[in-house]
């Protein structure tokens, strides 16, 4: 184990602004806006404030005034923030991003989580944090043989937990991550105090005579509609899951291409009313975009689709006690009952606004709903 600071050599900046300077944007049917993809009027605005306005070193300073470590686990250079709280009762707690997430997702709950009296909050809800790049993202390096889906994701992350000397500590995710933190708890259901998701999908549970029974209309219809709205969305997905070396060539090769695609599921993906400033800044976007950009990281990082679909293993329900926080604005929806048959839920909490990428849009409630989950389960 051993510290590490983000660098990133002057000269593949330069390269960045050359190829955003040389951009050969497509041709786009006259007001069609977002309706085939990516608007090209926003695509060329973002362009141009990364060229000349955003400042990377800015950032990479950001992140260095975290605590960042490099593991060797399972043949994986394990990047990770590890910000331990001064509290003496504090919890450790392992949050898992997703895609196209990094570890930048969780910057404005860090604070908050660790330091929770200076911000308003109780010391005794204080956790001792730490935020692993998952395997093929941003700063961990790449699996080197096939095979490391979601749940082997997930068996690294446990071994970085024991290395840490964590004996009980808690699990967070959405997105990947709360598949990351699924497969924590029923492998290490003894480590495992608690787990926090905010997305939780599925159909109907197998084995019922009737799964709608006794489930609020609301949910019904809610459950449809997400259902309806997601068939799509999900192009991304098959693409990545079947042939991801492919796209690959074209995320890996031109920037434009790749904020592309992250910046339309950014939009898609929040609860944003179509606008995807009013949830997050372009310095924010472009961040996020940079830490796969100046890895070269994208095409490991859809390849997880591929191998988390063809794992050979099959989750069983959960059995430590689970929270899902409802976000508005998130992908997937599942009524309760359906949920309860996978997880053993002790807290379930409808958001009053936020979606997939809930730590950034939401923080404030993204920490209150976590503290206050984990509070009887120290």
């Amino acid at each position: 184990m051993r510290e590490f600071r983000v660098h990133v050599e002057e000269a593949v900046l330069e390269d960045l602004r050359g190829r955003l300077q040389g951009t050969r944007l497509p041709d786009q049917i006259p007001g069609s806006g977002w309706r085939y993809g990516t608007d090209g009027a926003y695509m060329r605005e973002l362009i141009r404030y990364w060229r000349t306005a955003y400042d990377w070193r800015a950032h990479e300073a950001q992140l260095n005034a975290l605590p960042h470590f490099k593991a060797e686990i399972d043949d994986i250079d394990l990047h990770f923030v590890h910000v331990r709280s001064e509290e003496p009762g504090a919890l450790p707690l392992v949050i898992t991003h997703g895609w196209p997430g990094s570890v930048y997702e969780f910057m404005d709950v860090i604070g908050p989580l660790t330091d929770p009296a200076a911000h308003g909050g109780d010391a005794a809800d204080a956790f001792h944090l730490v935020l692993p790049s998952m395997p093929g993202y941003a700063f961990s390096s790449a699996p080197r043989s096939p095979g490391m889906g979601v749940d082997s994701v997930a068996g690294v992350v446990a071994k970085l937990m024991d290395r840490l000397g964590y004996e009980r500590y808690g699990a967070q995710g959405g997105d990947w991550g709360s598949a990351v933190a699924a497969w924590l708890a029923r492998d290490h259901p003894d480590r495992v105090v608690g787990i926090h998701l905010n997305m939780v999908g599925g159909g109907p549970p197998s084995g019922l005579d009737d799964p709608e029974a006794g489930i609020p209309d609301w949910e019904l219809r809610r459950y449809t509609e997400r259902s309806e709205w997601w068939r799509g969305e999900n192009a991304y997905g098959n693409i990545q899951g079947t042939k991801p070396l492919t796209l690959a060539y074209a995320l890996n090769d031109s920037p434009a291409g790749l904020a592309a695609w992250i910046v339309e599921k950014f939009r898609a993906w929040s609860d944003c009313g179509g606008d995807v400033e009013r949830s997050f800044t372009k310095d924010q976007l472009l961040t996020n975009i940079m830490l796969y950009w100046v890895t070269g990281s994208m095409p490991s990082a859809v390849r997880l689709y591929y191998e988390s679909r063809r794992s050979g293993r099959r989750p069983d329900r959960v059995e430590v006690p689970t929270a899902v926080a409802v976000f508005p604005g998130e992908i997937f929806f599942s009524p309760r009952k359906w949920v309860e048959t996978r997880y053993n839920v002790a807290q379930w909490t409808e958001m009053p606004r936020g979606g997939h990428f809930a730590a950034m849009e939401e923080p404030e409630l993204f920490v209150e709903d976590v503290a206050k989950f984990f509070r009887g389960l120290r």
